[in-house]
This record gives C-alpha cells, structure tokens and sequence, in this order.
C-alpha cells in the first residue's frame, strides 16, 4: 500500500484490535485511502452485470477460535452468468456456519477459490459440495513452509471433479 497507488480499499469487519490494524489505517489515513469496511448482508457493486454479495463475516456469528482467518471475508462475485466464490482463509468452524447461514443456491458457484490456500483446516466435502464449482483455483507459493495445498484437499476436489 506504501508503494503503489491505491484508492478504495475492501476489509471484514474485524474483531481484533492488532498492532498490524493500527499500522493499516496509518497509512491509508496518511495517503487518504477509501476504505470500506463490510460484512454477511453487503454488496459491492462494481459496474453494470459486475458485483460482489459478502457472505461472511457476521457480527451476530463472530467465531473466536483463530479469530484472523475464521473472521475473513467470504464473498460471491457475480457476472452475468458467472460466479466465483472467494472464501479467503476460513477454516472448518467458518465452514459449518457459512452453509447454515447460506442456501445452496446462493453457495452454488462456476469457480471457487479454495479457503487457506488448501490448508487441510479448510475446504470440507460438505461445502465443497454446496457450492459444486466446475473450476476451484489455489493460491499457494511453491515449496511453501506450511506444504499447502494439503493433499486431503486435492483427493477431495479430485472426487467431485472440481
């Protein structure tokens, strides 16, 4: 953010006063950054066939456990006929709740972008399910520290063909 231009910025609501927050709003308030906090019930709009519903984080449903990752933002992009859900590091416990506060068809989606860049902690069969992509995407380094993707995940989108 220090090195390159940035005007509006997307953050969940966040739980967790940390000194990384206050280093954050230091410098968006230094470089006069739009910074937009949201969460469960928020849309994003775009442009026209272009926006953003965010499912999770819920302020009614705030998970303590690895309070970070478990309170990241979720959100379903829609375009047209496309969707791809964006579930940023959540892991099981974030899950569980997701798929109870969400119906299957606001799950459902063309791509999705595999939670904690395939961290085993991540991406159960029951949510794999509910959203049924035809494509799931990870972001992960190679020869990363922590072995991600997790090979559980992988055997997992290999059996429902994602």
């Amino acid at each position: 953010m220090e090195n390159m231009k940035v005007k509006n910025i997307i953050i969940g609501k966040q739980f967790e006063d940390s000194e990384n927050l206050h280093e954050f709003f230091k410098i968006v308030n230094k470089k006069k950054m739009v910074v937009s906090i949201v969460e469960a019930g928020d849309r994003i709009n775009i442009e026209k066939n272009l926006y953003f519903d965010i499912l999770w984080p819920s302020s009614s449903n705030m998970i303590f456990e690895n309070l970070i990752n478990n309170n990241s933002i979720v959100c379903k992009m829609y375009y047209k006929e496309f969707s791809m859900l964006f579930t940023g590091d959540i892991e099981e416990e974030a899950e569980k709740k997701i798929i109870k506060m969400h119906s299957e068809s606001i799950l459902k989606s063309t791509c999705l972008k595999i939670a904690h860049h395939g961290s085993k902690s991540s991406s159960t069969i029951e949510l794999l399910k509910k959203i049924d992509p035809k494509i799931a995407l990870i972001g992960v380094g190679k020869d990363n520290k922590f072995g991600h993707p997790s090979n559980e995940v992988i055997k997992k989108l290999e059996k429902l063909r994602c």
